[in-house]
Order: structure tokens, then sequence, then C-alpha cells
């Protein structure tokens, strides 16, 4: 085990690319089972996730070749009839579910393990069974969940979520892809990596329209083929870039964004007083800002609710605490989708930040304050960012234990940020070193 030493209070100045998707790049890896055929995949994070999502198609007989520092060859070809997951495997991330949909459609059946991940509340199976289901599929739900296809394979249907899940959403664009026939699913999700997944299937011969829409016409076909793909950048990662700038009033300079996909974040974080700049396919956050938040209309109290795309991601909840601890004012804080992402906040009030838990999905902020050094664990990827972001404009030292949550999620974050010029050392957990 390794844990962070931080010692804080410099600014973070300079300029960052951001990894590839780390949640575009799970199910268009799980994508590489529809076909037989060679698909390339670039711009891949290496990180955890992605490390355990290619442990789990290497178990069950995919060809997994590196062929440079972030692309990697992927070939299904070996596989044959229905699979079943490693336990071990499945278990280490909620993504190895994204293996139901290509296996159910390709093999006609797969035995799928409970999936791991974050415990940031309770996260549905439903949406993904429920598209199964309605595409023909009959399911035994036990200990294991054991689906099998009609006889002659998935139906071509129509599928409606009953709430718009990512992942669920992914399923389904994943089985219906290589079902033949219309598939439409209604209320789907539409993030940023949802389309690059759908954008993929698109290179293997499906035809997908309504990409970017809550409405997805999937055009499948029996036989796909390999490709090319490029994920897209991380808002998510650039987020956190753009957060850890301002509390640490540094000049960042974030390039290869996507700036479409920025908009919603620019705007909430621009509510908490973090102004940002785009230039081309780059986000600039100016140095030295007055960090203060907006008051609604009529002073009332700003509230910063994430929701399904377009609304702010729920995965930079997290980050906007912490970005709010260092502005003038009070807001709302209101975590509507899980009722566990909150609960990390004690550990910025042992750092000094002054937060009320009102109760599991929200809080109230009031900032600036100064926090301080503190020893803390990461409870999962997006709260362990968190804390790693306080740590940064804290006075004096920090040490961030459980650093594998952020490890699954950030690739190489330690020396990311020391380019930037902060002071942090990754070092064994029953070691403490001198930095700087």
């Amino acid at each position: 085990m390794e844990k962070f030493v931080i010692d804080g209070g410099r600014p973070l100045s300079g300029t960052v690319r951001p990894a590839g998707n780390k949640n575009g790049a799970l199910p268009i890896l799980a994508a590489s089972v529809l076909t037989s055929e060679d698909v390339v995949v670039r711009n891949v994070p290496r990180i955890r996730d992605v490390t355990s999502m290619l442990n789990l198609l290497e178990g069950i007989g995919v060809t997994v070749t590196w062929l440079d520092e972030h692309a990697v060859r992927l070939n299904a070809s070996a596989l044959q009839g229905a699979q079943s997951l490693r336990r071990e495997d499945a278990e280490r991330i909620r993504a190895s579910f994204l293996l139901a949909g290509p296996l159910l459609a390709r093999f006609g059946s797969c035995v799928m393990p409970p999936p791991g991940g974050d415990v940031i509340g309770r996260r549905r199976l439903d949406p993904h069974l429920d598209a199964f289901r309605a595409l023909g599929a009959t399911l035994e739900v036990g200990r294991d969940i054991e689906m099998i296809a009609p006889p002659g394979g998935l139906r071509a249907g129509e599928v409606f979520m009953d709430e718009p899940s990512v992942m669920g959403t992914e399923n389904a664009l994943l089985a219906a892809a290589l079902t033949p026939g219309t598939t439409v699913i209604g209320n789907a999700a539409c993030e940023p990596h949802v389309q690059d997944l759908a954008r993929m299937l698109n290179k293997m011969g499906a035809r997908i329209d309504g990409i970017g829409s809550n409405v997805m016409t999937v055009h499948g076909d029996g036989e796909l083929s390999g490709c090319d793909h490029t994920i897209g950048p991380d808002h998510i990662e650039i987020g956190s870039f753009m957060a850890l700038a301002g509390v640490t009033g540094g000049e960042v300079r974030i390039v290869d964004v996507e700036p479409e996909d920025l908009r919603m974040i620019r705007l909430v974080f621009g509510r908490l007083g973090l102004r940002s700049e785009l230039d081309g396919t780059a986000v600039v956050v100016p140095g030295d800002q007055d960090l203060r938040t907006a008051r609604d209309i009529g002073e009332h109290k700003m509230k910063v609710q994430d929701g399904p795309w377009p609304a702010f991601p729920a995965d930079l909840t997290s980050i906007a605490v912490a970005l709010a601890t260092q502005a003038s004012g009070s807001v709302l804080i209101h975590e509507w989708m899980f009722e566990n992402r909150l609960v990390f906040t004690d550990k910025l009030v042992s750092m000094g930040a002054d937060i009320t838990l009102c109760d599991p999905h929200r809080a109230i902020v009031s900032g600036p304050c100064r926090l301080r050094g503190e020893r803390l664990t990461s409870p999962d990827i997006r709260a362990g960012m968190a804390l790693l972001i306080a740590a940064l404009c804290a006075e004096g030292r920090s040490t961030i234990g459980n650093i594998d949550q952020i490890d699954r999620g950030y690739e190489a974050i330690d020396s990311r940020l020391r380019a930037l010029g902060a002071e942090i050392e990754r070092v064994p957990d029953e070691a403490v070193v001198s930095v700087g």
C-alpha cells in the first residue's frame, strides 16, 4: 500500500493535457468482444480501472497487446460460446458488468457476478436487466446473474430506461449494435463518454442515430468489424485540474479539451467564482482569482446540483465541495444521485472546512476557510481527488492513504502535479519521508 505526502500552500501553474476519458475507456474496451477482428483503442488512460478491465478481457480469452504507452490492440477471435467472468476480477470494478451486453449479443448467454466499484450509494442494475429483457433475454438472478437470449439471438425492439443510467445505456447500445434490426433506446443517458461509445460502434458497422440526445436509434448488424478508435479527453479530469488551479491560485492551461463538454462545468465553477477562458481547444484558468460565490436573484443561497447530462456531472460534486471551501460565501451542494457521495466531507471538516451535512444528499459549504494539513484516507476515486485538492491548498503537511482509489481514475496524478509545481510524493504507507 502507498500514500501521498503533500506539503500544501503552493500555487500550481503550467500546462497539462488530460488523459483519455476513464468512463469512456471501459465500455469502449468492452466493445472489442463484439467482433472477431482487431480493435485498436488509442488515448487509453493508464489507470487501475483500465488494468482491471483488461484483466477481465484476458480472463475470458481476449488477446491484449499494448502498441505504445496509450494504445492497445484487442482481439476476441478466440472466444467461443458462453462465458463466465472470474468473480475476483468482476468485483474489482463496477464496469465489469459492461461485458454483459457484448457477451449476450454475440454468444447468446452469459453469467455475470455482481460488479464492484465505489461505495457511493445504491447503484441499480435494473436498467441494464430491463434493457436485456426488452431485447428478448430471460434472466435468472441469484448469487450471479444468468442471461440467455431467445433462440436465434437477441431481437431488436424498444428499450425505455426507467432512469437515464449511463452504464445501462452503454450496455443497451453494445447489445443492440450486434442485434440485426432497429432498436430505439428512450430516456437514454447522453454523457460525452456515451456519445464516444456510439461513435465507435458506428465505426464497427452499426448505425446509431440521435447521438447526444436522450433517444438513440440503433440499426444493428449481426456481424461487426474491427476499428481504430481514439478515446476523447476526460472532462471530469479537466474539471479537477480547473479546481486545483482555482484553490491554489495558480494559472493552469489545459490543452486538447473538447469545449462543448465543458459548458456546464465552466458555468457552475463560474458561479463558485472560478473564471476560465477558452483558447481554441484549450481552457485556461487565470491565476490569483478572488473566488466569490454568486447568489441567486433575491439574495438566495447558490445551489450546485448534479444530474443527468447536460446537467452538472455527479463525478464532479466532490470536487465542487473542495472548491467551495475556498470561495467567499455559502453554497448548498445537492447530490441527489448517490446518497453516500457526501459522507467524505467530515474529512474536510477535520482540515478546518466549514461544512454542514444536512442529510445524505445535501451539504452547506461556507468559505473561505484556511485549511490545515491532516492525515486522511481516500474513500473513493472522486472524494480522494477532492481531498488531494484540499491538501494542495492547505497549510502544512497532509498524508492521504488508500490512494489506490485515486489511481483507479487519475493517471500518474502525482508526477503530473509535480510538473505543475506541487510538493507531493508517493511513499510506502508505513513510511513518511521529507518532501520539498
